[in-house]
């Protein structure tokens, strides 16, 4: 399951991305194609393992199939507190 190497990295990505000072992660969108050779309930059900893991903190995936093979993190959703 190969899957579980692409949550990984997605969660790295994350994880480089993320500012911790700018609030608490709640989402993470991910674009996910067709054609990208994923199963996408399994890259969900990986991807809400590894965030409910700190620093995530329980943010939840948010996967969304696209035409074609892309493959990317689109979105970090961050409550701020206000």
């Amino acid at each position: 399951m190969h899957e579980m190497s692409v949550a990984m990295e997605i969660c790295r990505i994350v994880d480089e991305k993320y500012d911790r000072a700018a609030g608490t992660l709640v989402a993470v969108g991910v674009e996910v194609g067709d054609d990208a050779g994923l199963e996408l309930a399994n890259l969900e059900f990986c991807l809400e393992a590894l965030l409910a893991q700190p620093p995530f903190g329980g943010a939840k995936p948010q996967c969304e199939r696209k035409p074609g093979d892309v493959l990317r993190v689109s979105f970090l959703e961050l409550d701020d507190g206000h």
